[in-house]
């Protein structure tokens, strides 16, 4: 879901933002910000903006169901 539309995650941006990434794995925003600093989710940080690549996404899901 991004911006309140459901949509496949082949579908999605590039990088997604936490809560959009929160929202895909479908737990709490403040879950997905403590995986972030925990290094179990992958992202980048461009500034003081934190996102998700969504391949790195797609593979810690595909690990994850391993």
């Amino acid at each position: 879901m991004v911006n309140g539309t459901t949509i496949k995650l082949e579908d999605a941006p590039d990088v997604l933002t936490v809560e959009e990434a929160a929202r895909y794995l479908r737990i709490g925003r403040r879950l997905a910000y403590e995986m972030v600093k925990a290094g179990e989710l992958p992202s980048l940080r461009l500034g003081r903006r934190v996102l998700v690549p969504r391949e790195a996404l797609r593979a810690h899901l595909s690990r994850s169901s391993e």
